[in-house]
C-alpha cells in the first residue's frame, strides 16, 4: 500500500472488533512516530501504547460516554507532549503541530497495517493523567483507539455514528481549504 492509498482509505470507524498486538505492531507504530519531522528534530512527543486487559480496562474510565465504543479498541495510545521540549519561537510554540504529525504517522502506518486508528477528543486528561502516572508538566493531547474494522455496527453508536460507518462523512471541497497566492476570506470576493 502506498501513502495515498493509506490516506483514501482511512477512516474513524467506530465500530471495533478485536485485534492480538503484537511485538511488531508495537514497533511499527513507534518507528512511524520516530521518523516523523519536528523543529530542530526535538521530537517533543511520548506515546503511552496501553493494550494489557487490565490497564485498558483502566482506561475506560477516562472516556467520555459519547466514545463508550472505544471499549472494544485492542490498544489505546495515549498522546502526550512537553511545550518546553520544542520550539518555542516568540509566540509559535510548534510541539501540538510537530507531535500532531508524529500521530499522523502513527494513523497511516496503522492504516496500511489493517487496523483503525481513530483519535479522540473525548476524554478526561485528568483522569488519564491519574490511571497512567503522567506528570503535570506534561500535555495529553488526545487519545487514538485502535483495533480492527468491524462489519457488524457497534450497539452503542447513535444513530449519526452508524451512518457514518457506512459512508465517509462529506468533506470540505477543495475550493474551501486551499488558497492560492493569497488568503481568502469566506463570503468576501477576491
Amino acid at each position: 500500500m502506498d501513502v495515498k492509498e493509506a490516506i483514501d482509505k482511512r477512516r474513524a470507524y467506530r465500530s471495533l472488533e478485536p485485534a492480538e498486538i503484537t511485538p511488531e505492531i508495537l514497533t511499527e507504530l513507534g518507528d512511524a512516530a520516530r521518523l516523523s519531522p519536528s523543529c530542530f528534530n526535538n521530537q517533543p512527543w511520548r506515546y503511552v501504547f496501553v493494550y494489557e486487559p487490565d490497564a485498558l480496562r483502566a482506561m475506560h474510565e477516562a472516556l467520555s460516554r459519547g466514545n463508550a465504543w472505544a471499549t472494544k479498541a485492542s490498544m489505546i495510545i495515549v498522546v502526550t507532549a512537553k511545550k518546553d521540549a520544542d520550539c518555542v519561537i516568540k509566540d509559535r510554540e510548534y510541539y501540538a503541530f510537530d507531535t500532531g504529525m508524529a500521530t499522523a504517522f502513527i494513523i497511516l502506518r496503522a492504516t496500511e497495517m489493517g487496523l483503525v486508528a481513530h483519535p479522540i477528543a473525548g476524554y478526561s486528561p485528568r483522569k488519564t493523567r491519574e490511571i497512567l502516572g503522567i506528570p503535570d508538566d506534561v500535555d495529553v493531547l488526545a487519545l487514538v483507539i485502535v483495533g480492527k474494522k468491524s462489519d457488524t455496527i457497534n450497539e452503542l453508536l447513535s444513530e449519526d455514528q452508524a451512518k457514518k460507518e457506512k459512508q465517509r462523512p462529506e468533506r470540505l471541497g477543495l475550493d474551501k481549504i486551499i488558497h492560492h497566492n493569497r488568503f481568502k476570506v469566506e463570503g468576501q470576493g477576491g
